[in-house]
């Protein structure tokens, strides 16, 4: 899907609110593929990371949601938990452009790193971080992380650690 500049103009980012969190949800659940966690939880992670998370709205309709934050131990990683893109909008580059965003912002100045985990099914994450770490000419690192074992559920598959950077801004700049 190409996207065309009038297209484009019609999204808007921004830093999610606690009002965002109910139609966070709803998008986490229509991809079918994501973790859905409580309604609580987002509401909390609009309200509470809305520094290091972003939603894209198209006609007042969230369609692109990233929830993360600055790795308590790391203070110069973010962590992304999940990337969520309307089905209308796979395709078009909008989960990139978000990372961007997010690695422009204030709260972020001082990230030179993005690390996320990505199971072995979920091919369009794996392609998003080794893509972002190939445009930012930069590395991405992968390793092993959580186990299938490690999760209280049969059925979650292993999560591996991806890991680029280091990040130069100028970089993000000419990209973003």
């Amino acid at each position: 899907m190409t996207v065309t500049k009038e297209k484009e103009v019609d999204l808007g980012f921004r830093k999610p609110s606690k009002e965002d969190g109910a139609s966070v949800w709803e998008l986490i659940n229509q991809t079918g593929v994501l973790d859905l966690n409580s309604s609580y939880s987002y509401l909390m992670w609009c309200e509470i990371f809305s520094e290091t998370s972003v939603v894209v709205e198209r006609d007042e309709k969230i369609v692109g949601f990233i929830s993360g934050f600055i790795h308590p131990d790391e203070p110069e990683t973010l962590f992304i938990w999940q990337v969520a893109v309307d089905e209308s909008e796979r395709g078009s580059g909008l989960a990139t452009r978000m990372l961007y965003q997010l690695l422009k912002r204030e709260g972020c100045e001082e990230v030179n790193h993005v690390e996320a985990t990505v199971s072995p099914s979920n091919i369009a994450s794996q392609q998003l971080f080794k893509g972002l770490a190939k445009k930012l000419r930069t590395k991405c690192l992968i390793h092993d992380y959580f186990t299938a074992n490690d999760f209280p559920r049969e059925g979650h598959e292993d999560e591996r650690l991806f890991k680029i950077g280091p990040i130069q801004k100028d970089k993000i700049e000419v990209e973003g």
